[in-house]
């Protein structure tokens, strides 16, 4: 038998690989940054990262791990509820409550986790959960685990989640779910909309906005606050392994007695380590340089600007939009694989995504703006781009 499957799942890695959507993954020899090395010690042009604020490797924030290193040591070696919490645990839940408006938050080892934590501890099968179809698999499985009664509208199609919330009209909660920013497309939910309708109906709304905090909104608070509603959002959820510094770790933030639920029963916070001391105090660290200045949140717009204004004169199709996530959109997944390759070959780090990740004919190439890219990386962005579609072509 064991012969037997690992021929069986062989071929299905040959036939990944033909099709266009293999995912390889390519060995970095430095430090997360806008210029990274290879293995080979070729410097590339990183694309591909969600270091929007570009802090993965700012020394601020190194030093500030450092410290937290030194000062609390190098891991728990244990769950929150058992020895596994510090004074600098509550101290980061503190400050990313009054950063995001919130009235309290906890902490999970990755945003993946408080999604999965978050549905079956608060809903059972007299409720209803009603998603957005392009939420992160996170979110899907989150839900999944839960026994509410699942409901989906088309991607931001207000018109269809109204007909679901008139469908789970009965139910006893209901909990409408979107991720704040879709990370395949650089898509923005219409909050102010969604949390209308929740009025009308009487829902709870839940946002991931991993792909938002630190850099959406007048003072990067996220799509909340962006869309003025900050205070009707009653479940928050996010990662600090993004513009947050990129380490790990995630949270959900809301209402307080959502929180004080969540840690008795989110089994993923309840059995799994808490966040490395390191993480915490870095994140502590970007919390600092955000309340302090908004050049960065500035940078990253004017980068991502100018790199859709190039990349459109040059004749590229683009989801459009103004978040630093660019989709290039190729169709084909072959001709993205071939593309991200040749982009490799010169130096550029982008990655190709294809199904099942985005719906069969929308293979693209993403693109991910940071801050701390130049204007020099990111015209020599646009240029690679331009060689490798007329290497290909």
């Amino acid at each position: 038998m064991l012969d037997e499957l690992r021929a069986e799942l062989t071929a299905r890695v040959a036939q990944m690989r033909e099709s266009g959507v293999y995912k390889p993954e390519r060995l970095l020899s430095t430090p997360q940054g806008t210029h990274v090395r290879d293995e080979q010690g070729r410097e590339i042009l990183n694309l591909c990262a969600n270091n929007y604020l570009g802090l993965a490797d700012d020394p601020r924030v190194l030093a500030a791990a450092h410290a937290a290193l030194d000062r609390w040591g190098y891991g728990m070696a244990s769950v929150r509820f058992i020895c596994g919490t510090q004074e600098a645990h509550r101290e980061l839940e503190h400050r990313l409550s009054d950063f995001l408006g919130t009235e309290d938050t906890i902490l999970f080892p990755s945003c993946f986790d408080a999604n999965g934590g978050v549905f079956e501890a608060l809903l059972d099968e007299r409720d209803a959960v009603i998603s957005d179809a392009l939420n992160h698999a996170s979110i899907i499985d989150g839900i999944r685990l839960s026994k509410a009664r699942r409901l989906r509208y088309a991607n931001r199609d207000m018109a269809e989640l109204e007909s679901r919330l008139q469908e789970a009209v009965d139910a006893r909660y209901r909990l409408v779910v979107t991720d704040g920013v879709f990370s395949m497309d650089g898509y923005l939910a219409p909050l102010d909309r969604i949390c209308e309708l929740a009025d009308r109906y009487d829902a709870l709304v839940m946002v991931d906005d991993s792909h938002a905090v630190g850099f959406v909104g007048p003072t990067g608070r996220g799509t909340p606050e962006l869309f003025g509603v900050t205070e009707r959002v009653d479940v928050l959820t996010g990662t600090l392994g993004k513009a947050l510094g990129g380490a790990s770790g995630g949270y959900v933030s809301g209402r307080r007695e959502v929180v004080e639920l969540l840690k008795q029963r989110a089994r993923p916070y309840l059995f799994s380590n808490s966040v490395a001391p390191a993480v915490v105090g870095g994140s502590l660290a970007v919390l600092d340089l955000l309340s302090g200045s908004s050049q960065l949140r500035e940078q990253v717009h004017a980068n991502a600007a100018r790199f859709r204004a190039g990349m459109t004169a040059a004749g590229f199709d683009l989801l459009p939009g103004e978040h630093p996530i660019v989709p290039v959109m190729l169709h084909d997944a072959v001709v993205a694989s071939r593309m991200a390759q040749a982009l490799w070959d010169r130096g550029v780090y982008a990655v190709a995504f294809s199904f099942p990740v985005v719906p069969q004919g929308q293979a693209r190439i993403r693109v991910q703006l940071s801050a701390a890219h130049t204007e020099a990386d990111v015209d020599a962005a646009v240029a690679a781009f331009v060689a490798a579609r007329d290497e290909s072509t």
